[in-house]
């Protein structure tokens, strides 16, 4: 049994009773993300997300830490362009010992001076990781210049001049202006008492600071077509290919998934077979979608050797264009169709993936889409809407290229991209 409740305080909490588990899961969702950020604060978000395990007026980092090791349970967080979630998965019996230390950590975070500088280094090094890992860098590179003119661009970890020069009272006052009651979604799964859970949510939210939360979000310019090449030593040629793409509001999302799973999303999909199992041209390689609220784009990403980048290229020209000029096949329609149904089942046996997928939909629908209905919508698609959804979304004129690689590789990707596109 699923209730939901849009709380006096201006939080809203969904909870699913799944009586047959023992175990239970919670997430809470924050409204805040890196397109919040404006100039010195870009990285706040995620900077905040670290300074939540960093103790509070009543517990060290180490007993947050060693209280969940002592319950056997897993405590993590994640931070993205639209929301950050702190969530946990415990046995059921510990569910309010987790929800106790959970809601200290959201509200009450000390952000000590000496953390914060601990800290800063910490993340300075997930920067650094992150520029070595150029298979990663890429997407940003790609995210950062179709969104250039907004704040969707900027990676989520920030830069290491915005980090470095980041002020503790700066991202203080930032954490106690979202971090409020009207700003979350709290969501539970497990073997669970409804009531109980939203009298206990209710207690602590009661004790947090009130606020209301002002959003002024203009809608993110996209800046299509572009080609950034970024030279690195590195093995691979790095690729990413994308087109501006649609919001998570559009309805054509589900074509889009149809669409995704055909042209990229798996092992059996037109990308996979034929760049690396009939050709052998790459290791890695996938499509998918990023949907925001307001926004979106369709990535394409390859991970291939600099001499194989002509003819990985003229492969992906060639699937993009078949799927445009001919569309899918009624085998793939029902296959992928089946695909989806048994992935959206399967994730149903775990309470970690229903409590996230019941905390995302009262995040960004503000409702519960029963699972039923999303399935309906995904049995029910033609196979015109999903090749009406192909013809708009892969124009050749707004194929866009990131690239990382050897300065004598990129001089080739250039040349080989501006062949087809």
């Amino acid at each position: 049994m699923i209730n939901s409740w849009n709380l006096t305080s201006g939080a809203k909490l969904v909870v699913e009773e799944i009586p047959y588990v023992k175990s239970a899961a919670i997430g809470i969702y924050i409204r805040l993300g890196s397109r919040y950020e404006m100039g010195k604060l870009s990285g706040a978000s995620h900077f905040i997300e670290h300074m939540l395990f960093k103790g509070t007026a009543t517990r060290t980092a180490r007993d947050i830490a060693d209280s969940f090791e002592s319950m056997g349970g897993q405590l993590n967080a994640a931070t993205s362009k639209e929301n950050t979630v702190l969530y946990a998965r415990i046995l059921d019996e510990n569910l309010y010992a987790a929800m106790d230390i959970l809601f200290d950590m959201l509200f009450n975070s000390a952000f000590a001076p000496h953390d914060f500088e601990t800290e800063k280094g910490v993340i300075i090094e997930e920067i650094n990781m992150y520029e070595d890992t150029p298979d990663d860098l890429v997407h940003d590179v790609f995210s950062q210049n179709i969104w250039k003119k907004s704040p969707m661009g900027p990676p989520i970890l920030g830069t290491l001049e915005t980090i470095t020069d980041s002020v503790r009272d700066d991202l203080y006052n930032f954490y106690r202006q979202f971090y409020v009651p009207s700003n979350i979604v709290i969501s539970v799964a497990g073997n669970v008492e409804a009531q109980r859970v939203k009298d206990a949510v209710e207690t602590y939210l009661e004790q947090a600071r009130p606020g209301a939360v002002a959003f002024n979000l203009v809608v993110p310019e996209i800046s299509v077509p572009f080609v950034k090449l970024v030279p690195k030593e590195t093995e691979q040629v790095q690729l990413c290919l994308g087109v501006p793409g649609i919001t998570y509001n559009d309805e054509r999302r589900y074509a889009l998934n149809i669409m995704n799973s055909i042209l990229g999303g798996g092992v059996s999909s037109r990308l996979f077979q034929s760049i690396r199992e009939e050709l052998g041209l790459a290791y890695s390689i996938y499509s998918y979608p990023n949907n925001y609220s307001d926004t979106g784009t369709y990535v394409i990403y390859a991970g291939t050797g600099p001499s194989r980048t002509g003819q990985c290229l003229e492969v992906l020209h060639q699937q993009l264009k078949e799927i445009v000029d001919q569309g899918i096949t009624d085998d793939e329609l029902m296959r992928t169709r089946q695909q989806i149904k048994s992935s959206l089942y399967l994730g149903m046996e775990s309470v970690m993936n229903r409590m996230t997928r019941l905390g995302k939909a009262l995040l960004m629908y503000d409702k519960i889409i029963p699972l039923e209905e999303v399935m309906d919508k995904i049995m029910n698609l033609e196979k015109d809407q999903v090749e009406d959804l192909a013809v708009q979304l892969l124009q050749p004129a707004q194929v866009s290229l990131a690239a990382i690689g050897s300065p004598e590789a990129l001089q080739n990707v250039e040349r080989e991209f501006k062949r087809y596109w």
